[in-house]
C-alpha cells in the first residue's frame, strides 16, 4: 500500500488519540509507523486521567473511615503512606503501558521510541536516530503541556500536573493555582489526604464555563471540606526560605506552603515539529487548524486530540483518531460531533455534566424550563455528612427536549455517562418522567422532578 512511500502513516505521539488511529490504519492493511519521545500511553494513562482518578481513590478512603462510625463501626486511626500509593499507583501505569505496547505490536505497528519532526508534507525525521523516513499520510497527536505565567518571580519552585505524581513526599501545606478540572481534583486529593489547601483563581468562580449552580454549589462544598478557594486574585511572588515556599499574591496575600502547583491550563504541544514550516496553519495557542475530518492545511498531514483544541478530552481524542483512520484508509468517512460531549470533574463531591448550562439555554430557546434538586445522600444521613447533592435538568418548554443534565455528588461521573444517552438520542422530560424509579437512589431524582424551580420565557425577536 505504500506506494512509494516508507509508511502508509507515521503517527506522532503514542497517546490514546494516536495509538488509536495507528491500530486502526493497520487493521486497513497500512504499514505504520508510531513515534512517542516520553512512554508510551501519552498524558491520560502516564500523568493524567489515571493515575489522577487513583489518587482520587485514595484520598475518598477518608471519608469511608470517617463515615463508618454512624454505622456502628469502631475503625481505628487510620493512617496513610504517600510512598505506598505512588509506589501503586506507579506499577498499574507500568502495567497499563505495556498492554498498549502490546495492543500496537499485535496490530503490526513499528514502535520509535523518540522524538520526531515533521520535515515536509510526506517526510518525518526521528530526532535521536536522524533516520529520515517517508510516509503517504502524517497524523500529529502529541496532546498538550502545562501553560505556566513565565513572568512569575519564583516561578521555578512550582510544581505541574506532570511532576505531582511523583513527589517524595506528600506536601503538609499546599497552594494550586487555577480553577479548572486539573485545580480542584487536586484540591480534592491533597485535602483528602491531610493537607492544608488552598486554592487561588484569578476568575470570580472556579469551573469556568459549567452552570452557575454547579459553579457555586462545588465552591460551598469544597469550602465544607476545608478547602480554602480564594478567587479573584493572582500571583505575585513565590520566594523560597526556612519555613517553606512563600506565596505573595497581587490582592495582599501572603501564604506560606510546602508546594505550589501551577494548574492554570494547557497549551497544544506544537513546538519545534515543524508544522509551520511544513505548510501547517497553527492557532494563536499553537492548535493545529483542522476541519471535521482532523484535516490541516496540508492535505497529507491531520491532527488528533488536545493538540487541536478542540475538546481536550480522551474519548474525544480516541473517537477522532478512530474516525481519521476509518475515513483515511477504511473509505468511510467519518466524523466526531464535539456538540454534546459528557463530562465529569473528580473533585469530592464529583461533578457530571452534559449538554446546555442554564444561561446557554437561555440565548438559544425562547422558553426554557428548569427542575433542581438539592438533597442531602442517604449514605449521609447516618453518618452525619452535612455534603448534599445537585441534580439540575434544562428543558426546552417548546418542545419538552432536554437540554443539559447537571449532578454534583457522589458517583456524578458514572451517573453523567448514563445521562448522556437520552439527552443524546434528543429524550424529552416526558421520557424522563416515564421512566420509574430506582428506590433509593440518588439517581432517582433525575426522574421524579416533576415542578420547574424556573421558568424563563421571552419574546421571539421580530
Amino acid at each position: 500500500m505504500s506506494g512509494g512511500f516508507d509508511y502508509d502513516l507515521v503517527v506522532i505521539g503514542a497517546g490514546s488519540g494516536g495509538v488509536r488511529a495507528a491500530r486502526i490504519a493497520a487493521g486497513y492493511g497500512a504499514r505504520v509507523l508510531i513515534a512517542e519521545e516520553y512512554r508510551i500511553g501519552g498524558t491520560c494513562v502516564i500523568r493524567g486521567c489515571v493515575p489522577k482518578k487513583l489518587m482520587v481513590y485514595a484520598a475518598r478512603f477518608a471519608d469511608a473511615f470517617e463515615d463508618a462510625a454512624g454505622y456502628g463501626w469502631t475503625v481505628e486511626p487510620p493512617r496513610f503512606d504517600w510512598s505506598t500509593l505512588i509506589a501503586n499507583k506507579d506499577r498499574e501505569i507500568d502495567r497499563l503501558s505495556a498492554i498498549y505496547r502490546r495492543n500496537l505490536d499485535g496490530a503490526g505497528v513499528e514502535i520509535v521510541e523518540e522524538r520526531a519532526v515533521v520535515t515536509g508534507p510526506n517526510g518525518v525525521r526521528l530526532v535521536k536516530s536522524g533516520r529520515a523516513v517517508s510516509t503517504r499520510y502524517i497524523l500529529v497527536a502529541t496532546g498538550g503541556y502545562p501553560d505556566n505565567p513565565d513572568a512569575i518571580p519564583g516561578l521555578e519552585h512550582t510544581i505541574t500536573s506532570n511532576e505531582v505524581f511523583h513527589l517524595p513526599e506528600m506536601p503538609k501545606r499546599i497552594v494550586i493555582v487555577g480553577g479548572g478540572y486539573i485545580a480542584l481534583e487536586f484540591a480534592g486529593v491533597f485535602r483528602g489526604l491531610g493537607a492544608e489547601v488552598t486554592v487561588l483563581y484569578r476568575g470570580a468562580k472556579v469551573l469556568r464555563g459549567f452552570d452557575e449552580d454547579v459553579r457555586d454549589v462545588i465552591t460551598e462544598e469544597l469550602g465544607h471540606r476545608g478547602i480554602d478557594i480564594v478567587c479573584g486574585d493572582t500571583i505575585a511572588a513565590i520566594e523560597k526560605t526556612a519555613e517553606g515556599l512563600t506565596v505573595s499574591t497581587h490582592g495582599g496575600r501572603t501564604l506560606v506552603a510546602d508546594q505550589v502547583m501551577m494548574a492554570t491550563g494547557r497549551r497544544p504541544n506544537t513546538a519545534g515539529l515543524g508544522l509551520e514550516e511544513a505548510g501547517v496553519v497553527l492557532g494563536p495557542r499553537g492548535e493545529v487548524r483542522v476541519d471535521a475530518h482532523s484535516s490541516s492545511d496540508v492535505p497529507s498531514i491531520y491532527a488528533v486530540g488536545d493538540v487541536t483544541d478542540r475538546a481536550n478530552l480522551t474519548p474525544v481524542a480516541i473517537r477522532e483518531g478512530h474516525a481519521f483512520a476509518d475515513t483515511v484508509f477504511g473509505h468511510h468517512s467519518r466524523t466526531v460531533d464535539h456538540t454534546l460531549i459528557a463530562t465529569a470533574v473528580f473533585t469530592t463531591p464529583e461533578v457530571g455534566v452534559v449538554g446546555l448550562t442554564e444561561a446557554e439555554a437561555l440565548v438559544q430557546c425562547h422558553c426554557v424550563d428548569v427542575y433542581k434538586a438539592r438533597f442531602r445522600p442517604m449514605l449521609n444521613t447516618l453518618s452525619g455528612r452535612h455534603e448534599r447533592m445537585l441534580m439540575k435538568i434544562i428543558v426546552d418548554a417548546d418542545t419538552d427536549r432536554v437540554l443539559g443534565v447537571h449532578i454534583v455528588g457522589d458517583h456524578a461521573g458514572e451517573m453523567i455517562q448514563l445521562a448522556a444517552i437520552p439527552v443524546a438520542m434528543r429524550a424529552t422530560k416526558a421520557d424522563f418522567d416515564a421512566t420509574v424509579a430506582v428506590h433509593p437512589t440518588a439517581a432517582e431524582e433525575l426522574v421524579t422532578m416533576r415542578t420547574p424551580s424556573a421558568r424563563h420565557r421571552r419574546e421571539a425577536a421580530e
